[in-house]
């Protein structure tokens, strides 16, 4: 679990109602036909925008914000650090029976074993990756274009909200509860926007880069185990991808 996106959420969820709660009444700030401007907009422009089989994905993608297993590139680069000592020992055939639990190490290492030539291991794995960033883009493009719509349709129910208030001014009165309820539906938008859909989009971009770097390990990785190396060399040159402070080699120098 992403414990640091249920922050997120939580507190701001609680900073909004504690601002509402400490000057009124959270009733003021419930209005049925606001949630449906909103809600139901921002649902018909995503069904437009895109087709079913990836709108009904949305709540899945919006989940895996949460409930997502951080990439941890130091264990990977030790993993693969351990595959190239039991290649360079026994032999690059060998690794086809290490037990390997991510399922893209465990292809890139059947495609050694198999003696695929590294062009080809190269091919096939750039390939995977490729669709594996397509597919999460899809993703945030839906949470992104949700939080452009929200918005958008928070000001459609404003504007519907202000004609049918110009159209009754007999009543001084109700003007007031009248431009409250109007602006109510720019509320939820923002919302929406700025808590629930842009900040989790922001969240998915930086995982789906953290998961395309930790496949870029393994693709160098791999083809330096195909190549012969040094486990040692291989470490090394897997160790550019990290932090300079992260890095074994420059812990041990000093």
């Amino acid at each position: 679990m992403d414990i640091s996106t249920v922050i997120g959420l939580v507190l701001g969820t609680l900073a909004i109602l504690g601002s509402i709660l400490y000057g009124s009444p959270l009733s003021i700030f419930i209005d049925v036909p606001s949630i449906v401007v909103v809600g139901g907009g921002v649902v018909a422009t995503t069904f437009i925008k895109w087709p079913m089989e990836q709108v009904k994905s949305t709540v899945a993608v919006f989940m895996k914000s949460i409930f997502v297993t951080a990439v941890d590139p130091k264990a990977m680069i030790a993993e693969i650090q351990k595959l190239a000592e039991t290649a360079r020992r026994e032999s690059v055939f060998a690794l086809e029976k290490v037990p390997v639990e991510d399922k893209f190490l465990k292809k890139a290492v059947t495609l050694a074993a198999d003696n695929r030539p590294p062009e080809v291991i190269t091919s096939i794995l750039s390939l995977e990756i490729a669709a594996m960033e397509e597919r999460h883009a899809k993703g945030v493009e839906i949470l992104e274009g949700m939080g452009a719509d929200g918005p958008a349709m928070g000001m459609i129910g404003t504007l519907i909200g202000l004609v049918q208030m110009l159209q009754n001014m007999s009543d001084p009165s109700a003007i007031g509860p009248a431009m409250a309820v109007a602006l109510l539906t720019t509320f939820y938008g923002a919302v929406l926007a700025n808590v629930f859909t842009i900040p989790v989009a922001a969240k998915l971009k930086q995982r789906s880069k953290q998961e395309a770097t930790k496949m870029n390990i393994i693709v160098a990785g791999v083809l330096g185990i195909v190549a012969g190396e040094n486990p040692r060399v291989i470490r090394e040159k897997l160790d550019s991808f990290l932090p300079p402070k992260d890095r074994l080699v420059e812990e041990k120098k000093e």
